[in-house]
């Protein structure tokens, strides 16, 4: 098979920004003109349909304590949600860094016991106080 030069490659990745770079990259490059026809005809739809079965094999994984498989299976996780976010893109739905800032957001949020006022000594603390604060998102009409 012929060598191509990979567009969505540029060097040879170093750091976890990098290859998350180079995934998002690759997830839109299969989009495109130069990419998979198969790809091209998928929506967020159908890419968020894949994610059941792809968490599926990935907790099958961690249960048999495989970590290269576990690692394998985290990586065509987290594919196929980029995968899922480039065509989310391309219909209008969200932008990818908009998701990644309201997750950041809501982690920090939820985490209250860490970055605000709510103490939590124990996980079942930690639990009360995260299960509090989606309480109060809910009501306020957040999710």
């Amino acid at each position: 098979m012929a060598e191509k030069s990979l567009p969505h490659l540029s060097g040879s990745p170093a750091t976890e920004t990098d290859w998350f770079e180079a995934l998002i990259s690759l997830a839109r490059y299969l989009r495109g003109p130069e990419g998979c026809p198969w790809d091209r005809v998928q929506g967020s739809v159908e890419f968020a349909g894949f994610l059941k079965g792809e968490a599926e094999e990935l907790v099958e994984a961690a249960k048999a304590s495989n970590d290269p498989h576990l690692a394998e299976e985290f990586g065509d996780t987290l594919f196929t949600l980029l995968a899922t976010a480039a065509a989310a893109e391309e219909e209008g739905r969200f932008r990818l860094i908009d998701a990644l800032r309201l997750a950041h957001e809501k982690m920090i949020r939820r985490h209250e016991h860490v970055f605000g006022d709510a103490k939590a000594a124990t996980p079942e603390d930690a639990v009360r106080v995260w299960e509090e604060v989606k309480r109060r998102e809910r009501e306020a009409g957040q999710k």
